[in-house]
């Protein structure tokens, strides 16, 4: 008997992106469950590349092309295409595919959530359909839509591969006891780089924001940046310090997340993994986050994070980590699905 297949669709796939490192996972998941895996988007390392996928490309792939790419696949996970208005025609021309087969909409952000596009309406829904949100307060926004969902968190593996702590350090030209503020986030409005650079400079310490900047905030990072009283790193350092997110984490002394908002967050559960302190924004889905029994610092802590820094509790990394082993580990995503297939009537019959 052939495999099942399941072809996952987004705007972009393969790159370090939150939606795209999940997107992954979920390909190692359905994997486990015994599918081939069929990966679809307007940009990236993928199966299938239909450039009208991409965010903002002007016109959208036509219904053939996405009849074709689709053909044969048993489930198709859209992954936030559906979610955000980023390319609304290929948004459309994806549901219109879909109406009436078996699909999962995995939702990672939803319109309303972004000030940009409080005026959008909801996704698109269909009986043949199951929605699952990251977080429970996009699940609740939802049901006040009228559409049902389940909640799927986002997972990490556990424990996480080692990093090179003195080896990137050294790359980097940090010095022996020199602290470091690791910011492993993209730079745009939302993620409040002044925060993070803010805590930096009253640590004494190097500040390390790892992604671009994008959604237009280049000129304002600059300015930021420009006017810290720190040093700045930015990207990946010399001799490619930091392009492996493990090396990244295992060099720095503190996690910066003072982020305003996120769907869900990765580096909040990725501070626990590679058992590193967290100073963590007062973003909703924080909240929920934190219920789980994490122990973070706020952005504005510095004298809290000062005196760790300098007797650093291994009791309390400690306790984050067995958090993030017990309920965010991507050992159970396979089961997770599982489970969700079943109880939706979705996959092979």
């Amino acid at each position: 008997m052939p495999r099942p297949t399941v072809a996952i669709v987004s705007f972009r796939l393969g790159g370090r992106d939150g939606v795209a490192v999940e997107s992954a996972k979920w390909a190692w998941a359905f994997g486990e469950l015994g599918f081939d895996i069929r990966t679809v988007a307007g940009e990236g390392s993928v199966d299938r590349l239909l450039p009208g996928l991409a965010i903002g490309a002007p016109t959208p792939p036509a219904p053939a092309q996405l009849e074709e790419s689709l053909d044969g696949a048993d489930l198709v996970v859209v992954e936030n295409l559906c979610s955000l208005p980023l390319n609304a025609g290929a948004a459309a021309a994806v549901a219109g595919v879909l109406r009436g087969r078996a699909a999962v909409l995995h939702h990672h952000d939803l319109p309303w959530q972004r000030p940009q596009y409080a005026d959008h309406p909801p996704p698109p829904d269909d009986p043949a359909w199951r929605h699952v949100t990251v977080n429970e307060l996009s699940r609740r926004q939802l049901a006040g839509h009228g559409i049902d969902a389940v909640v799927v968190r986002n997972c990490f593996e556990i424990p996480a591969p080692p990093g090179d702590r003195s080896g990137t350090r050294a790359a980097l030209g940090m010095g022996h006891g020199e602290r470091l503020v690791l910011q492993p986030t993209r730079a745009i409005a939302r993620k409040n780089v002044p925060a993070a650079v803010a805590l930096a400079e009253r640590l004494g310490a190097t500040y390390w924001l790892l992604g671009p900047a994008e959604d237009g905030y280049g000129a304002e990072l600059e300015r930021v940046l420009a006017a810290a009283s720190c040093r700045v790193l930015r990207g990946s350092g010399p001799q490619g310090a930091g392009s492996d997110v493990a090396d990244a984490y295992a060099a720095c002394d503190v996690v910066a997340l003072p982020s305003l908002w996120e769907g869900f967050g990765n580096p909040a559960i990725e501070s626990a993994v590679h058992r590193r302190p967290l100073a963590v924004g007062p973003y909703p889905v924080a909240t929920e986050l934190a219920a789980y029994g994490f122990r973070w610092f706020a952005p504005d802590d510095a004298r809290g994070l000062d005196a760790f820094l300098d007797a650093p509790d291994a009791a309390l990394l400690e306790h984050n980590y067995a958090v993030a082993d017990r309920s965010f580990a991507l050992r159970d995503l396979p089961g997770r699905l599982r489970r969700l297939l079943t109880s939706s009537g979705l996959g092979p019959r």
